[in-house]
């Protein structure tokens, strides 16, 4: 019985060693084979790698194919499941039908959205520069001074033209050349630089300019030059703040020289004045006063006058009312000055109808 016993702790022992040693068999032939597997890995991967630029277009180009193939596959299927419809598209006759053309006249078409470039024209028979300015809405001088025109005669039917996107003239920036020397050569406002959109500045706080780069320079005008169109250059002066306009509806907000009107980038008139005057209400209304917004109107205010009007009062260095404040025509509600996207003391004045940016004189006049 003892011997028995004894025959069975032996057999159990030695399959535990069995295992054991089986165990640490599968182990190390798993170890080598996990690093086998690793540095065949890596040498496929390598040569992948190698290889990722010209095999792209290939693997690309099979991916399309197997795409179109499934949806040639399934598109009769696709087109059963629609209500009404049993008709296989493959089975559909191709159209015979060729479109015209017709090439007898060409003509050119006179795009209504925002230009930010100079755009070339072909004279046409019949155009002067009169009827050009007119069509793209500038004036005579700057299809003059783009183009280099010696006379108002001096265009031929076939020329090609630039256009300026708005009037003035556009210039190329020279080493020294900042937004206020550029202003000052073409009798211009560097507000007007600053604000036309498609002006870019190396740095927007300081409206630094690149060397070489080009600019729009609006209202721009060539010096020791006479006018083909001087009306459209004249700065108007504004009546004094507060005189009450013909309308009996607003008064000018405050007095100076208006730098800059009304246009499509521009939604106001600036009011220019060195003294900084008082800004007025141009009406009675509730006042709204914003955040200072240092990259646009900086500190200004809004009146809203209760009748679908609403004006605002951009740049100023001071400002006397405050949110929810009710003022009448002619209160004093800020003081002129230059924070914001400026160049100088001005107000920036506008009038919204509805919603919609109309032009202040319009209603100031």
């Amino acid at each position: 019985m003892d011997e028995n016993f004894l025959s069975l702790l032996n057999f159990i022992e030695d399959v535990k060693k069995f295992f054991a040693e089986l165990f640490t068999y599968a182990i190390a032939n798993l170890h080598l084979s996990f690093l086998h597997f690793e540095k065949g890995k890596g040498v496929i991967v390598t040569a992948l790698y190698k290889q990722r630029g010209k095999l792209a277009r290939r693997f690309v180009h099979t991916g399309m194919a197997a795409l179109a193939a499934v949806g040639m596959m399934i598109a009769p299927v696709v087109a059963q499941e629609f209500p009404g419809r049993s008709v296989n598209p493959w089975d559909l006759p191709n159209s015979t039908a060729v479109l015209s053309a017709q090439t007898d006249a060409t003509s050119t078409i006179i795009s209504d959205k925002a230009r930010d470039k100079s755009i070339p024209y072909t004279v046409q028979s019949g155009d002067t520069v009169s009827t050009i300015a007119q069509k793209f809405g500038v004036s005579e001088d700057t299809i003059r001074w783009e183009n280099n025109l010696a006379s108002k005669n001096s265009i031929k039917e076939g020329q090609v033209l630039s256009v300026l996107p708005v009037t003035g003239v556009s210039y190329k920036v020279q080493k020294g050349d900042t937004v206020y020397t550029i202003a000052k050569k073409f009798n211009a406002n560097a507000q007007a630089i600053v604000d036309f959109p498609y002006n870019t500045f190396v740095n927007d706080e300081t409206f630094e300019l690149a060397i070489g780069q080009t600019v729009i320079v609006p209202d721009g005008t060539k010096p020791d030059e006479v006018l083909w169109s001087p009306l459209a250059n004249v700065r108007q002066i504004t009546p004094n703040a507060g005189t009450v306009v013909a309308s009996g509806i607003f008064i000018w907000p405050t007095s100076g020289v208006i730098t800059q009107r009304f246009s499509w980038y521009h939604p106001g008139i600036d009011i220019a004045n060195n003294a900084c005057p008082d800004v007025l209400a141009a009406d009675a209304g509730v006042v709204t006063v914003p955040p200072f917004m240092a990259g646009g109107y900086g500190n200004y205010v809004m009146i809203n006058h209760d009748n679908g009007y609403v004006t605002l009062y951009g740049h100023m260095q001071a400002i006397y009312v405050t949110t929810g404040q009710t003022v009448e025509r002619g209160d004093r509600i800020g003081k002129m000055g230059t924070t914001g996207r400026s160049t100088g003391d001005h107000t920036h004045f506008e009038v919204r109808l509805n919603g919609v940016a109309v032009d202040p004189l319009s209603v100031l006049k």
